[in-house]
C-alpha cells in the first residue's frame, strides 16, 4: 500500500529546502509569503539579524478595505502592490522572493507579479 504524507508537510520540507539557498541580507531582503485558506501574509525579513522590516496581510485594513473576499486572486494582488509600496518608502528595491514552500501559481504568483509592477525588483 501506498501511503501519501500530508501536503502540510510535504510544503514544510519544501519550505526548508529552499531556505537552505535563500537568505536575506540588509542589501537584499528576503520577501517571504505565506498563505492559509482564509488570508495571505507577506513579510520582508533581514535574516542577517533576524529582523523584519515591513509586513502586510490581508487581515490590514489597507488591504481589506476594497476586497469581497480575502483568499482569493484579486486579493493576493492588492497585497503584493501594499507590501511593494510599503518596502519601498523604507527604501528597499530589491528582494530575493520567498515563496514559502507554495508552488509558484495562482495567489503567490499574483502576488510576485504585482510587487514587480510596483516597482520591486526580484
Amino acid at each position: 500500500m501506498v501511503s501519501k504524507k500530508n501536503r502540510a508537510i510535504v510544503r514544510g520540507q519544501k519550505h526548508r529546502r529552499m531556505r537552505h539557498h535563500l537568505a536575506g541580507t540588509s542589501e537584499r531582503p528576503r520577501l517571504c509569503v505565506f498563505r492559509s485558506n482564509n488570508h495571505m501574509y507577506a513579510q520582508v525579513i533581514d535574516d542577517t539579524v533576524g529582523n523584519t522590516l515591513v509586513a502586510a496581510s490581508t487581515l490590514d485594513e489597507e488591504v481589506k478595505k476594497d476586497l469581497t473576499k480575502t483568499n482569493n486572486v484579486e486579493a493576493a494582488k492588492k497585497l503584493g502592490s501594499v507590501i511593494a509600496k510599503r518596502a519601498m518608502d523604507k527604501g528597499i528595491k530589491t528582494v530575493v522572493y520567498d515563496r514559502g514552500g507554495f508552488i509558484y501559481a495562482g495567489k503567490v504568483a499574483a502576488l510576485a507579479e504585482a510587487a514587480r509592477e510596483a516597482g520591486l525588483d526580484f
